[in-house]
């Protein structure tokens, strides 16, 4: 598949230390105060182009995986969740559907998103929960909001619209030793911030392959940060894919919440038919 927007989820998606081969998050991040050039390396590609490039990343397609999802609260306690999930391209739209499998207290629980290429046109999510036999649309106003309780967000499940924000090169660095890119993402209209709840992004891109590896995004509600980072990445079939990530949610320097994800088994060209994809399937489950 050949993406034309950005992804968030990376979902080669989605805020370190600056100028440090091996940045560490239990630091205060200084992307922004380490890197103010006045203009971008003339030989290097703008901001925008880089994140071109990342949106035209293969990423596979008729994509199945699997995944688990382990919720870290302020004092250590964790939840895991089992999940697997669906993903096929539809032209130049994405439409992807996941269901819970364990606990029990999710179990069943599905989520089913429209991803559409068309800059103006929003996306379309639905939740379904079993245990109301309901199924809810996510209305833009909620896409802010916490995904089945974790420090991804509904808006972090669908990907930016490139001309929704204006980039700027700040500087080149490293990350464990490998060549990367920070470009600083800034939503050009209201709209956008009301949607994803943030103000402002800072990516670090892999010169090698034009993977997202980690990202620092600015929440306006309540002055908190969040922190996305790749654990883990890994070739298959020829398309690099973060099999372990991490979203991390900070106010100051003191950890409120954390979610990782680990993804496995992921399989690429299966027959995925098109009546998979509807909310008659969701409620149906797997």
């Amino acid at each position: 598949m050949t993406r034309t927007r950005v992804t968030c989820f990376l979902l080669g998606a989605i805020a370190a230390l600056v100028g440090n081969p091996s940045p560490s998050f239990g630091a205060e991040p200084t992307a922004e105060s380490s890197a103010e050039p006045t203009t971008e390396p003339t030989t290097e590609p703008t901001g925008r182009e880089i994140m071109e490039r990342v949106d035209a990343r293969d990423d596979g397609d008729h994509a199945v995986q699997d995944m688990e999802m382990i919720l870290i609260d302020k004092r250590g306690n964790r939840r895991v969740r089992k999940i697997r999930s669906y993903r096929r391209d539809w032209g130049e739209d994405t439409h992807s559907i996941m269901f819970f499998l364990t606990p029990a207290d999710v179990k069943d629980t599905g989520f089913l998103t429209f991803d559409y290429d068309e800059p103006d046109k929003d996306d379309d999510q639905w939740l379904y929960l079993p245990a109301l036999k309901k199924t809810k649309r996510i209305a833009s106003s909620d896409k802010s909001g916490s995904f089945m309780g974790s420090d991804f967000t509904y808006a972090d499940m669908t990907t930016r619209e490139l001309d929704h924000y204006d980039y700027r090169l700040l500087k080149e660095a490293e990350v464990g030793g490998v060549p990367v890119w920070i470009v600083e993402a800034i939503p050009n209209n209201e709209d956008e911030i009301k949607e994803t709840g943030y103000t402002k992004s800072i990516f670090f891109v892999r010169k090698d392959n034009d993977v997202v590896i980690r990202t620092k995004n600015w929440v306006k509600k309540g002055r908190r940060e969040k922190y996305f980072e790749v654990k883990r990445l890994e070739q298959i079939d020829g398309i690099w894919i973060p099999t372990e990530l991490q979203m991390t949610t900070k106010k100051g320097k003191a950890t409120l919440h954390k979610t990782v994800i680990r993804i496995s088994n992921v399989r690429f060209n299966q027959n995925l038919a098109e009546s998979r994809f509807t909310v008659r399937q969701l409620e149906k489950g797997l």
